[in-house]
């Protein structure tokens, strides 16, 4: 679907103020960024400031925090599987180190598990690989260049990011391990972008102080989960891999050890037992929850599963108060509504304009700051651009980057983007995008140490299912980084957990028993299951037959 003539029309009110605005940024001027005290001001606008779209928890380690309500809703929810019902005496699945979850950390994760000694279990939802991880576009911070930036820099810049709430001992984690991740995807075949000399090419970004984004065109997620999918797959004597099987519920041991999970196979509709040593859950975001009915970047999956299952066993919860939402999301054409436009653009020059062709904001403000003064242009200020349906967005002026930085830069350096337009035709080396605030990343999570490590024993995390390293807003390429630093750290220290602390034990689902009790105590009464598996987009006359938050049991 090519633009509308209305919206051609509009477009020509963006070129009109093209050149002036080229030319300002040639001279080393443009829209200023704005003050601390400005950015505080404005962040009034984004949905996290929107105190009816949150709730106290009424049972539970986190009982009284105010979180989105659609979270809320999964985690006063009941168990998908009846606890008397499972038999754990049948044992399906045996392993050391049994990984929730097939994105970057979860492979990651197996990846080290299987080098310090452990027999892994990799048991996806979906398949191998299909996660956030490769929807990740833009690229992977770390401060390789050490003649010029360092891990202090990289602190500095993230915590400043994070509005100084990160966690200390997470972040010092995720910055100094950095350079060591970059070095290994290298190792591993990872094709970063590099200069013709062979130094690794690196781009300055929203919020950052020095040049350290490093990536593969616009599809930098992609390149490394093909990466490291390949060699965990070409490891198949000690890494298996179980598809279309999501856990359901974590299992217990009588020491209170976490000893494996009951999966669910999606394709015949039978439960699983699968007993482990240790157990890592990576199972990613919650885009697919809509909050407060927000279009999405996540991919089908991301229904914070890993949030459900271990908060019922005990783990406590922080920074869920505050949901990234993208700035650059795709809102016309419709087919391809709330799928990403990496931060990359931005930081090549491509201002955010509005109806009248005006820059409002400085290109590179932090994700939350960005995305507040677009709500805010379209909402209260009356200058979005609407779209043939009726939504408001604003434009991305892509063809700027190819003035500023030669003709040619923007097929070269976006070429999963330049594609997927081309498909609607539309040439976003000549047409602006028009955009609006997406879903895009779950900022918080459940509570864990740097080591990976829960409060329940052998159960440990890694990536985005994780709170604190981002403290209340993330900013770019920390999430891939992050997926990589926790994921290589759990499978290191679960690999060890299991060869070293392990313990036997009666398995037990007492503690789903024992949440059902709380939810009866506090007066919680509905037919909603959780873990939700999969978003629901069908009609209500079929929903009894969807892996959905109402599903209730199997055909076997």
């Amino acid at each position: 679907m090519a633009y509308t003539e209305e919206l051609k029309n509009l477009i020509k009110v963006v070129e009109k103020t093209r050149p002036e605005r080229v030319e300002t940024k040639r001279m080393g001027g443009g829209f200023p960024p704005m003050s601390l005290e400005e950015r505080a001001d404005i962040l009034k606008y984004h949905p996290d400031f929107k105190e009816e779209g949150r709730r106290e928890i009424k049972i539970g380690p986190s009982k009284g925090y105010r979180i989105p309500n659609e979270m809320v809703d999964l985690l006063e929810a009941r168990s998908r599987v009846d606890p008397d019902a499972i038999d754990l005496s049948q044992i399906d699945y045996e392993t050391d180190v049994l990984i929730i979850g097939g994105g970057g950390a979860g492979t990651a994760a197996a990846l080290l598990a299987q080098e310090h000694g452990a027999k892994v279990i990799i048991a996806n939802k979906l398949r191998h690989g299909d996660s956030n991880t490769i929807m990740a576009e833009g690229g992977i911070q770390a401060a390789s260049k050490l003649e010029k930036d360092s891990p202090a820099y990289h602190y500095l810049d993230t915590i400043g990011g994070g509005h100084f709430k990160n966690d200390p001992e997470l972040l010092f984690t995720l910055v100094t391990e950095a350079p060591d991740v970059i070095q290994w995807l290298e190792d591993l075949g990872t094709m970063l972008y590099k200069f013709p000399d062979g130094r690794l090419e690196t781009l300055p970004l929203a919020g950052f102080c020095r040049k350290r984004g490093h990536t593969a065109g616009d599809t930098t997620g992609m390149e490394i989960m093909r990466t490291i999918r390949d060699e965990a797959r070409n490891r198949p004597d000690d890494i298996t891999v179980l598809e279309f099987s999501p856990a359901v519920e974590l299992i217990l041991n009588e020491q209170g050890h976490c000893a494996g999970v009951v999966l669910y196979n999606m394709e015949t509709e039978e439960y699983f037992i699968a007993k482990a040593k240790a157990v890592i859950m990576a199972t990613g975001g919650c885009g697919r929850l809509h909050i407060q009915g927000f279009m999405t970047t996540n991919h089908y999956g991301a229904t914070a599963d890993g949030l459900v299952l271990c908060y019922r066993v005990g783990v406590g919860l922080r920074f869920l108060h505050t949901v990234q939402y993208h700035p650059t999301g795709i809102i016309f054409p419709e087919q391809i509504e709330g799928a990403l436009v990496t931060e990359k653009f931005r930081g090549a020059g491509a201002n955010v304009v509005n109806i009248d062709g005006e820059q409002f904001v400085y290109e590179r403000e932090p994700r939350d700051v960005e995305s507040s003064a677009i709500i805010r242009e379209c909402m209260e200020r009356g200058k979005g651009v609407p779209t043939p349906i009726g939504r408001l967005g604003v434009w991305l002026d892509s063809p700027m980057i190819d003035i500023l930085l030669g003709e040619g830069t923007v097929k070269r350096q976006f070429p999963g983007k330049v594609n997927q337009f081309e498909r609607y035709g539309i040439d976003i080396s000549k047409e602006p995008m028009l955009i609006y605030p997406t879903l895009h990343y779950q900022n918080g999570g459940l509570e864990y140490k740097f080591s990976g490590e829960t409060s329940v024993p052998g159960l440990f995390v890694a990536g985005e299912v994780g709170g604190g390293v981002h403290g209340e807003n993330r900013l770019f390429g920390n999430s891939l980084l992050d997926v990589l630093v926790f994921g290589r750290i759990a499978g290191t220290n679960a690999a060890t957990y299991a060869q070293e602390k392990a313990k036997e034990g009666k398995l037990t689902l007492e503690h789903v028993k024992a949440y059902h009790k709380q939810l009866e105590e506090a007066g919680i009464v509905t037919d909603r299951v959780a873990p939700m598996l999969l978003p629901d987009y069908t009609d209500p006359k079929v929903r009894e037959r969807q892996l959905t938050a109402h599903y209730v049991g199997t055909l076997r």
